[in-house]
């Protein structure tokens, strides 16, 4: 009998220490659970995934990076074509290069180049440079059309006096004014003194064709273009047409007007050209671009006003985006 209760006492002190083990071992393992490395067996798959995808990675990054790079080339050729058109020899190239720029509103070098084109010894190219920096709407240039309507050309008064209307200034009334009377309010002015001019009905017509007082088919190319046209009568109503086109709200009229950038008249080409410009949107990038090559000088120039003028507006878009990424990113 005592061997008997010997025995169960130590049968039960083994079996009472071992089951602590049992229920403890789990317990401290639990943070540090064998379970999770087969768990996270599968996941090394995925994350040697990333090493295999990196060329992808790159890819995308280089063109990412190729993006830009195109951009500052078609920038670099636009104004290239530009600035050789403005300091070309040939008045007209001139005339027509410095006209273009008015497609550029905010653009310090586009002003630049037709503030100092209201010197140039040509009046056709000062009244160019003048209704171009009206249609850029340059306030800060409005000195300098102030003292160009004293020009001894009356185009040129006419064009500054157009340019400071469209910019609300009451200084070209004074102009208008002269037109009408053939004197202006503060005395003899330089327009009155040129009566041969003020009474030739053609010569005033030409005047108002160029300087947008009447009708006028687009910026780019005025009365001189329109006069050397005599074959092809509809294309001053079509060129027309597709300046009115740039106000249109249907995004099809984009379509229209970049088909008609390859239209077989120059005339018609630079006023889509022109139009598309004006509607602002950089989709059309890579068929403006192309019109660079045109063998039409004003074709060609107005292509790389647009081209400028559009991937400016196309960079802008891109820093908005990026700063409201940033912005959510932050959130």
């Amino acid at each position: 009998m005592l061997l008997a209760s010997s025995l169960l006492f130590a049968q039960q002190q083994s079996t009472t220490p071992a089951s602590p083990p049992q229920t403890n071992a789990p317990a401290q393992e639990q943070p540090t659970n064998p379970n999770p490395p087969p768990s996270n067996e599968p996941v090394r798959p995925t994350a040697v995934q990333p090493p295999t995808g990196q060329p992808q990675a790159s890819e995308s990054g280089q063109q990412s990076t190729a993006a830009p790079k195109a951009r500052e080339s078609r920038k670099a050729e636009a104004w290239q074509i530009l600035g050789d058109a403005c300091t070309a020899d040939r008045t007209i190239a001139r005339v027509t290069a410095i006209r273009v720029l008015g497609l550029m509103p905010d653009d310090a070098k586009a002003q630049g180049i037709a503030e100092k084109a209201l010197a140039d010894d040509k009046p056709e190219v000062r009244s160019a440079a003048a209704a171009a920096l009206g249609d850029m709407k340059s306030r800060t240039s409005i000195p300098k059309l102030k003292k160009a309507l004293d020009d001894d050309d009356p185009s040129v008064a006419l064009a500054a006096a157009h340019a400071l209307d469209l910019m609300h200034d009451d200084s070209a009334y004074e102009v208008y004014y002269e037109v009408l009377t053939g004197q202006r309010k503060a005395g003899k002015g330089l327009i009155a003194s040129q009566t041969s001019i003020l009474k030739d009905p053609k010569k005033m017509a030409e005047l108002g064709f160029e300087q947008g007082i009447g009708f006028v088919p687009f910026a780019g190319v005025g009365w001189v273009a329109i006069k050397t046209i005599t074959k092809d009568d509809t294309s001053p109503v079509r060129a027309a047409a597709a300046k009115v086109l740039a106000k249109d709200p249907d995004p099809a009229a984009t379509k229209t007007l970049a088909a008609a950038a390859g239209d077989k008249s120059w005339l018609v080409r630079a006023a889509a050209l022109e139009a598309l410009a004006k509607r602002g949107d950089p989709s059309v990038l890579d068929t403006v671009s192309l019109c660079m090559s045109d063998k039409k000088d004003a074709v060609k120039y107005t292509a790389a006003a647009a081209v400028l003028r559009l991937t400016a507006i196309k960079e802008s878009g891109a820093e908005v985006k990026k700063k409201g990424m940033g912005k959510k990113s932050k959130k």
